[in-house]
């Protein structure tokens, strides 16, 4: 097959005579001068296409990794633990867009009765990330996990151990445990294994939204937009 397309290719080529190739690439030159848009949305429709295959590729690897992706022990789970709408939220403290997102996943979930919201953090943007992500993970142990989260992702202090021992004792956490915990090997096995994860889908960003087996929406959605996902993904079930 390869080798009958590249002969038919050269067939082609070959039966313009050079004035007749040049007076192609002439008609082609003058096309684009004299409509640009030709250009930009051949590009639009090859990135749109590259980033469907990319997702394609990414919820191919969840179906086949579903028990890594939704189903571990180690996952934080919040709304209905046994709900049949699951989304998966990959996001970095640090990040303002995954901030900003804060308050609509929290609508959402007060709104979505059989939404299984599983949340996976990856610090990606640094130090401060690797801090603040070890620190909310500690707070699952306790079983703070959502009023430390919110606490910590709300707080516009400059990031240190000090904040974070505030914040944890603001919200009842027994700090010192907290940041003895924050380098135990059940947070940072499960942090590493998160950023395994994000980059066994090529994740480029946060927060990203794994909605079922169906669709990924990075960035920041609106809580519109994601209700919207959860309808599609209620009517393919």
């Amino acid at each position: 097959m390869l080798c009958g397309g590249a002969a038919s290719a050269h067939a082609a080529d070959s039966s313009f005579s050079p004035a007749q190739r040049a007076e192609i690439v002439e008609i082609v030159r003058n096309a684009l001068k004299t409509d640009p848009t030709i250009l930009s949305d051949a590009i639009s429709s090859l990135q749109t296409q590259a980033a469907a295959r990319k997702a394609s590729s990414a919820l191919e690897t969840v179906r086949h990794n579903k028990a890594q992706y939704g189903e571990s022990t180690t996952d934080v789970v919040l709304g209905n633990k046994n709900g049949k709408l699951e989304v998966v939220e990959f996001y970095d403290p640090r990040c303002q867009y995954c901030r900003k997102v804060l308050g609509d996943v929290d609508h959402l979930i007060g709104s979505e009765p059989d939404l299984r919201l599983v949340e996976k953090v990856i610090p990606v943007l640094g130090p401060n990330s690797v801090i603040d992500a070890e620190a909310i993970m500690a707070a699952g142990l306790q079983g703070k996990y959502v009023p430390f989260q919110k606490a910590l992702m709300t707080d516009s202090s400059a990031p240190s151990l000090d904040r974070i021992r505030r914040l944890a004792q603001n919200v009842g956490l027994d700090a010192d445990r907290l940041l003895k915990d924050m380098k135990s090997p059940a947070v940072t096995t499960a942090l590493s294994k998160n950023l395994e994860l994000a980059k066994a889908i090529d994740l480029e960003g946060t927060p990203t939204f794994i909605i079922g087996d169906r669709e990924i929406i990075p960035g920041a959605a609106s809580e519109s937009d994601l209700k919207a996902a959860l309808d599609r993904l209620r009517k393919a079930r």
